[in-house]
């Protein structure tokens, strides 16, 4: 006779969902680059502080490009990354400011989800400040599962199976179903 927990496909037989197989929002990244030091990156600052409640870092170049007036070691953006329930509200007041759409466009093969904002203001609770005046941002969504640990730990890291990967399918999936967001 089979037990109950053995597994069919995503269910088991008692009707309940692999706990290994479970989407969640690993973390957000906001990413603002304003290609220069200076005010405008001090504003960027200030903004993602005001939206996130987070504290930012500045993002530095690498490589010296003479025409562009960069050189190594030089502020030219910010990021600040959110993990676990901060990053899921964020996220719903972030998929807001697009009205709760999203293109397919924005997902890649691995189930992240990319997409911009061009001004602060469309975010619900956020407030205009002449101080910072208006500047778009980048939203970049990293999706896991639990298993995916294996990829990053030192001891014994393995591949995460094809298998066990986030589809583009199952990331539509989850933010249609988690954020009511449509997918167009």
């Amino acid at each position: 006779m089979e037990t109950l927990t053995k597994t069919v496909g995503i269910k088991n037989l008692a009707g309940q969902q692999n706990v290994m197989r479970r989407i969640f929002v690993e973390k957000v990244t906001l990413n603002i680059g304003v290609g220069e030091p200076g005010e405008k990156l001090e504003k960027a600052l200030k903004l993602l502080i005001k939206i996130s409640n987070a504290k930012p870092v500045k993002t530095i170049t690498m490589k010296r490009i003479p025409s562009w007036g960069i050189r190594p070691k030089l502020a030219i953006g910010c990021k600040v990354t959110l993990r676990g329930k901060k990053a899921s509200e964020l996220l719903k007041r972030l998929l807001k400011a697009l009205d709760d759409r999203i293109s397919a466009k924005k997902f890649d093969s691995t189930g992240n989800i990319s997409f911009g904002i061009a001004e602060y203001i469309d975010i619900p609770g956020v407030e205009y400040s002449s101080e910072i005046g208006l500047i778009g941002l980048e939203i970049a969504v990293t999706l896991s599962r639990a298993g995916f640990r294996i990829n990053r730990r030192k001891i014994n890291k393995l591949k995460v199976p094809g298998r066990h990967r986030i589809t583009k399918d199952e990331a539509i999936a989850f933010l249609t179903k988690t954020f009511g967001v449509e997918v167009y």
